[in-house]
């Protein structure tokens, strides 16, 4: 009973007591994970202030984090002496989009990214008119089941029920909610074409 005591107050009372010590206060605080957004949006968002310790709870920090757009997943730790980390993971873009002010990222499901192109530079494919969940639920699809074609598509748009993307000045028609085998299979027989040295300027992955 007494080393369960001791136990509990080392878990508990320690940190709280330690927690007014100026060697424990915080003054680092490191970002990882990040690719297109900027540390100082992370940074400027946590409610740190001269005086917080790294025993502090972490839940308003990572609270600050989640509220930040473009995240999809956030955790906070601390390292000793003074150090919080804040570890993300953020929305990963699968297109661009004209908007007045210049290109802006977009999200497999659609949504205007938080992120300024001119950061990180991303090669990705632009999408002709308003952004369309149809298209970029595809795009990233086409990411996952084949990234080399992915790199290689510039255009991507709506047709009616149909998706079109355009790469090395040719056409791919596919359905929105085409599998990665489809997708797959289209690349196969642009191989054979090409293995052949058959000219050709659109494939349809549609049926």
């Amino acid at each position: 009973l007494g080393g369960l005591t001791l136990a509990v107050l080392a878990i508990w009372g320690l940190p709280r007591l330690l927690g007014g010590s100026d060697f424990f206060r915080v003054r680092r605080l490191e970002v990882r994970g990040l690719e297109h957004l900027q540390a100082r949006v992370v940074a400027e968002a946590q409610p740190l202030d001269s005086v917080a310790s790294v025993f502090d709870d972490l839940d308003p920090l990572r609270a600050a984090a989640e509220s930040i757009p473009g995240l999809e997943q956030v955790s906070v730790g601390r390292r000793l002496p003074g150090t919080i980390v804040v570890t993300v993971r953020e929305v990963p873009p699968v297109a661009l989009v004209m908007r007045n002010r210049g290109l802006r990222m977009v999200g497999p499901h659609g949504r205007v990214l938080p992120f300024d192109p001119a950061f990180s530079a991303p090669d990705l494919p632009i999408l002709r008119g308003e952004p369309d969940s149809a298209v970029t639920h595809l795009l990233a699809r086409i990411r996952e089941a084949d990234p080399t074609f992915f790199g290689r598509v510039d255009l991507a748009y709506r047709k009616g029920p149909d998706v079109v993307l355009s790469a090395d000045q040719r056409r791919y028609l596919f359905q929105p909610d085409s599998p990665a085998e489809v997708i797959r299979a289209v690349m196969l027989v642009e191989q054979d074409l090409t293995q052949r040295g058959r000219r050709w300027a659109e494939l349809d992955g549609r049926f």
